[in-house]
């Protein structure tokens, strides 16, 4: 038997329809990689790669020979919509690579799942559907893609096998790219023929009620872990995504997507299942969060434990700007002692800082430069007392092991709180953005993240779940769903709509 032709290909993006559009420049910032070079990326033992995606080939390098056929593998950092030209221009070359390269044995996609288009709400869709269309019908289709993606019937129907995450924090990417592997051998070996089956729910949740330590996404989770080792090999996968709600589509909602290892019948009874359960608790779904008033009382207080923030309404790593100032003004204002705050995404600054040097004071002026509504100015008396590079390696959580480059970086202080401004935005889900300025975390009354969730696993040698406090913010990533225009959800829907009924079929 000969090796297997296997085509390596991903667009990566979580677009957040309220964010500004995401061009070729956002993809490329991060990382772009074709051919050779991503075959290098995927094997190296640090590189800004995809993790579920290195893993994928390591595993296949591990397992039997193959014929790997690398194309384009690219992600952008959570934004908007990507633009239109852009997906269809990568497409069309993703396209013209697998018509060079037949025939083919399969197709890995490495994509986010919650990608939307400036004229295309569902391009995850249609770069599978596209992708089926051009391999044929008898070629392997084989999918990761991260627990908040919005699945769409076509999603399913174009793939053969559809790995979600199980984590979030998200720490589990290499095991779900170890598992696309495996199970793709399974199916060229002829030891599975996969038959998957989605059940959505007009159930859209926030992302901070989608953790997976505990919580009713949790249970969902382990529901369908414990059922599919009960089930004796009948179950290839169980993908539980919880949706990107602020992707505002018709496909948001939670999708259920099981994997029968050759029969629909086992996996349409744990993917209905599964899906009752998520009704039933439904009303679990909702989180209350710390009004802006009491996190600065909080800041305060003299007699309890370190605490670390999440700013939750900007979320660089939900398409948030990472610019708004609220919680930053209010935590100066008031003199919170021995706080760190983490990350402020603003290139001038940051240049300005570097021009200075280290330990000039200056004016400090946060938001010179045009943003969202949300980026509102600020100005203080600064000190400088740390300047970096902004090429780092993650250490815990979300990014460890991956390269980072967050531009020219600067640690400023103001007062008693010292500020970390970056020039390429990214979520603060990681000790690295404190300690690339030798800043001890350790010592800190107060930790301040504009990171959603992800900085839980960054940050779990200082701070447990019982001090971990979600701010009431504003900004294009606020929990709080009554806050925002929504014109693609699908409606009724809840928790927008109380009154929301639905029955599995």
């Amino acid at each position: 038997m000969t090796s297997p032709r296997v085509a390596l290909l991903g667009l990566c993006l979580e677009s957040n329809r309220f964010s500004p559009t995401a061009t070729k420049d956002d993809f490329i910032s991060r990382y772009w990689f074709e051919g050779d070079a991503m075959l290098a990326a995927g094997r190296a033992p640090v590189s800004p790669l995809a993790q579920e995606a290195g893993a994928f080939i390591r595993m296949m390098d591990a397992t039997g020979p193959w014929q790997p056929v690398p194309l384009i593998l690219t992600s952008g950092y959570p934004s908007g919509p990507i633009a239109g030209d852009f997906f269809r221009m990568t497409l069309q070359r993703m396209v013209d690579g697998l018509k060079d390269a037949m025939p083919l044995d399969a197709v890995y996609i490495c994509n986010h799942g919650a990608m939307v288009g400036t004229d295309d709400l569902d391009p995850d869709g249609t770069m599978f559907k596209t992708i089926r269309a051009t391999v044929g019908p008898n070629c392997r289709i084989v999918v990761t893609l991260d627990l908040h993606g919005n699945i769409s019937k076509r999603m399913v129907e174009s793939s053969d096998l559809i790995v979600g995450y199980r984590t979030n924090p998200h720490v589990d990417q290499i095991e779900r790219g170890e598992e696309a592997a495996a199970s793709l051998r399974l199916m060229l070996a002829g030891l599975a023929d996969p038959k998957p089956v989605l059940v959505k729910l007009p159930l859209a949740p926030a992302s901070v009620t989608l953790l997976t330590a505990d919580g009713p996404y949790a249970d969902l989770i382990d529901l369908g872990q414990r059922r599919q080792a009960e089930l004796s090999g009948a179950i290839l996968n169980v993908s539980v995504f919880g949706n990107f709600v602020f992707s505002d589509t018709p496909d948001n909602g939670i999708g259920v997507v099981v994997t029968g290892r050759r029969d629909r019948a086992p996996a349409e009874a744990l993917a209905r299942e599964i899906a009752k359960q998520a009704w039933a608790d439904r009303t679990r779904f909702k989180k209350p969060l710390t009004s802006l008033d009491a996190a600065v009382h909080l800041a305060t207080a003299n007699e309890r434990r370190p605490l670390i923030f999440s700013d939750a309404g900007d979320n660089p790593g939900g398409g948030g700007s990472g610019r708004t100032t609220e919680l930053l003004k209010a935590l100066t204002d008031v003199g919170a002692p021995r706080v760190l705050f983490g990350s402020f995404f603003d290139l001038p600054l940051a240049q300005e800082a570097h021009q200075l040097g280290l330990h000039a004071t200056f004016q400090a002026r946060f938001n010179r430069h045009p943003g969202t509504q949300f980026d509102t100015g600020f100005q203080a008396e600064a000190t400088i007392v740390g300047l970096h590079d902004g090429q780092v390696m993650g250490k815990l959580g979300l990014f460890q092991g991956r390269e980072l480059s967050l531009g020219p970086s600067a640690a400023l202080r103001i007062g008693d709180v010292t500020v970390v401004v970056i020039s390429e935005r990214s979520q603060t889900a990681d000790p690295v953005f404190f300690e690339m300025f030798d800043l001890d975390i350790g010592a800190a009354h107060t930790v301040v993240v504009k990171s959603r969730g992800h900085f839980r696993a960054g940050f779990a040698p200082w701070f447990g779940p019982e001090q971990v406090i979600e701010v009431d913010t504003a900004g294009l990533t606020s929990p709080v769903l009554e806050r925002f225009k929504w014109r693609g959800l699908p409606r009724p829907i809840y928790p927008l709509d109380e009154d929301t009924t639905w029955q599995v079929r």
